[in-house]
This record gives C-alpha cells, sequence and structure tokens, in this order.
C-alpha cells in the first residue's frame, strides 16, 4: 500500500509533492534542500550548514518511518560546485556507522530556491 511520509521535522514540500512516499517495504525520499523546517528558508549560504541541513532533513523523514541512514540504499546528489566535493564527502560519511549506500552525483547548474546542494534517497525497511 502507497502511503505518504510527512513529519513537521522536515520542510514542508514547497511544490505538489510529499516528503516521501512508503511503498512495498521501500521509503522514496523527495529531493531535499537545505531549507530550515521552523522557517521555510535556506539554512544559510555557507555549504557545510547546507550539507548538513540537507542530512538532517533526510535524518529527520527517515525517523517518521522508523528507518535509520543504515536503511538507505540509494542516494542520488545533486551539486551546483564540484569543487566542494571532498567536503560533502566529508560530512556525508559522519551519517553512516556502516555500510554506505549507492550513490551518484550530479553537478547541475541551478536548484529549487538557489540551493547550493540537493539529496534524494531510497531506503528499505529490513
Amino acid at each position: 500500500m502507497r502511503e505518504a511520509v510527512f513529519t513537521d521535522k522536515a520542510p514542508k514540500p514547497i511544490g505538489p509533492y510529499s516528503q516521501a512516499i512508503s511503498y512495498n517495504g521501500l521509503l522514496f525520499i523527495s529531493g531535499q534542500v537545505p531549507l530550515d523546517p521552523k522557517t521555510g528558508k535556506i539554512v544559510s549560504d555557507n555549504f557545510e550548514e547546507q550539507v548538513r541541513r540537507v542530512l538532517e532533513n533526510i535524518k529527520a523523514i527517515l525517523e517518521a518511518s522508523n528507518l535509520t541512514f543504515e536503511n538507505l540504499i540509494k542516494v542520488t546528489v545533486f551539486m551546483k560546485d564540484s569543487s566542494k566535493f571532498s567536503i560533502f564527502n566529508n560530512i556525508y560519511s559522519t551519517y553512516f556507522k556502516g555500510q554506505y549506500p549507492s550513490r551518484s552525483v550530479i553537478f547541475v547548474n541551478d536548484l529549487p530556491a538557489n540551493a547550493q546542494i540537493e539529496v534524494e534517497a531510497i531506503a528499505a525497511k529490513d
């Protein structure tokens, strides 16, 4: 059964989509940009803060489904600046305790809300 997931600990969608959809033991998390869930605005212009906010938003959505980063099986990252790839990797790696999910990183010219990064993910319930 298909079920929308919503938590007020992650930003409200800024368009016609759900934070995530749970279906057949999988959780499909919509692309998260670094919006502060309390203000609905980009957390800051600082890239590191944007990365942490995006990952915290994903964490909140996972937790709303009783999941963790260990349940992620696929992550897709969209970034504006390829020179910040190692900064992203350093922060990203701190969110995992064990095996990393598969991942793609795509460099783009623009992102919603003028964000520097957007991340979408798929998790599996064990």
